[in-house]
């Protein structure tokens, strides 16, 4: 196995626990990371939650990186290319930088003649390449985002330094439970005796408080151990006095878009706080850093006419946050949708907030088997809230790729309308595949 395309290909292949190649549990995981001596020699945060766990990273590693640190940043799923997973100083990793890690990791896996071979899923095997790439890099913080769970997450092999835990709601409940209070339990497998857990969600369910108790963490809790306020110009964010009251005022609002970033603005600036003894940032690398954070996909408004939105909001919380950003973004004349999910999606709750916002839609296939053909959604987009009185919302469209959707949308959008891409990580990886699109229509018919 010569190239990455290759490794990726191997490990699609070797794990034979059912079609959808999930399997948590960290016994298999843990025995080939111990083969390898796997270890982290800076500190590291590690991110869970079921939204903005990537907006999260990305604001601790621009606020770091404006500091002066080496960061190293792990984050899944990606949106185009597999090296986004694995970022270095800011930049997405060469192909060619994994492939020793790959190697090492099927070596451990082997066993050889320290024992018997070990099956590892496609999340595993990539997750264990990338913390080697990134123990051997020369990191001052390590910042990882935790897949899909929490206690029995991959990621969750390594200790941390501090834990955040940003929003908690319903999505993957076939592997963490039915409720929030068992999704909640799942994310608070990250916390680790003795150490800062942050906790950004305004409202956390009772399991993670209970969690953060019985290991011994020191829960740090948004509203009540730090604070943030702000008003149409600027934010501010402040530690309780108990704390050290450290604060910033007069912040300019992140550069990634949506009213709930601060939300995770101030999950980030409570964990730089409760490392600040070992990686001392100035008010300036705050302020630089959140003005300068970016992270594709996420409320990403991409210049040009009509005005296309990005968002991979994917589940029905996430998909209400960005009904509520587009409500904020003035009158348009008429919203287009691009929208393509996985079937196992609570489809119906998705939809719900987000069509009264929609009048013409344009529904997409993606690869995966798992994921809702365009014909499939048709109904279940027919069936949801259609706008106002005097507008109807129509699917107008069918299409075999995201790309074909969005050239069918701009085909048909007047300059003064809004084009909304949403549902998935492939539907807004399917629109970028290429670079971010340019959306004046003659350059996609020329």
């Amino acid at each position: 196995m010569n190239t990455l395309e290759d490794w990726l290909a191997h490990c699609e292949r070797l794990h034979p626990q059912g079609s959808r190649g999930i399997e948590l549990g960290l016994d298999r995981v843990r025995v080939v990371a111990q083969r390898m001596g796997l270890a982290m020699d800076c500190p590291v945060i590690t991110v869970a939650g079921t939204n903005g766990k990537g907006s999260t990273c990305a604001m601790l590693e621009a606020v770091y990186g404006q500091a002066g640190f080496r960061t190293g940043v792990y984050t899944s799923p990606h949106l185009v290319h597999f090296e986004e997973r694995c970022r270095v100083g800011g930049e997405a990793v060469a192909a060619s930088d994994l492939l020793p890690a790959f190697a090492e990791v099927e070596a451990a896996r082997l066993g050889g003649p320290e024992g018997s071979t070990v099956s590892l899923t496609y999340f595993e095997f990539t997750t264990l390449a990338i913390l080697r790439t990134l123990s051997r890099c020369g990191l001052d913080v390590a910042i990882l985002e935790v897949g899909l769970g929490g206690r029995l997450d991959a990621v969750n092999i390594i200790d941390n330094d501090c834990a955040i835990i940003t929003s908690i709601a319903l999505d993957h409940m076939e592997y963490l439970g039915p409720d929030r209070e068992a999704i909640g339990y799942e994310k608070a497998g990250i916390m680790r005796t003795g150490r800062t857990v942050v906790v950004s969600d305004p409202v956390p369910p009772q399991s993670v408080l209970d969690r953060a108790m019985e290991v011994g963490a020191e829960l740090w809790r948004l509203g009540q151990d730090f604070h943030f306020a702000g008003d149409q110009q600027q934010w501010g964010w402040a530690m309780h006095p108990s704390h050290g009251a450290r604060r910033y005022s007069g912040l300019a609002y992140p550069a990634l878009r949506g009213a709930n970033q601060l939300v995770n603005a101030a999950g980030a600036l409570a964990a730089i706080e409760a490392l600040r003894s070992r990686l001392p940032v100035t008010a300036q690398a705050v302020r630089n850093g959140l003005a300068m954070v970016e992270l594709p996909g996420r409320f990403q408004i991409v210049p040009g006419t009509p005005t296309l939105v990005l968002d991979v909001a994917h589940n029905p919380h996430s998909v209400a946050a960005l009904a509520e950003n587009l409500d904020a973004m003035g009158f348009y004349p008429t919203t287009h949708a691009v929208f393509g999910a996985m079937a196992d999606k609570d489809l119906p709750a998705m939809l719900e907030r987000i069509s009264p916002l929609i009048d013409r839609w344009h529904l997409t296939d993606l690869p995966p088997t798992r994921a809702a053909k365009a014909a499939a959604l048709a109904p279940i987009v027919e069936a949801s809230p259609a706008p106002g009185l005097a507008r109807v919302s129509t699917v107008v469209g069918l299409h075999a790729t995201p790309l074909d959707a969005l050239q069918a949308a701009v085909s048909s959008a007047d300059p003064a309308d809004r084009i909304v891409v949403f549902g998935s990580f492939l539907t807004v990886g399917g629109v970028l595949q290429d670079g971010v699109p340019r959306l004046q229509a003659k350059h996609l018919s020329s």
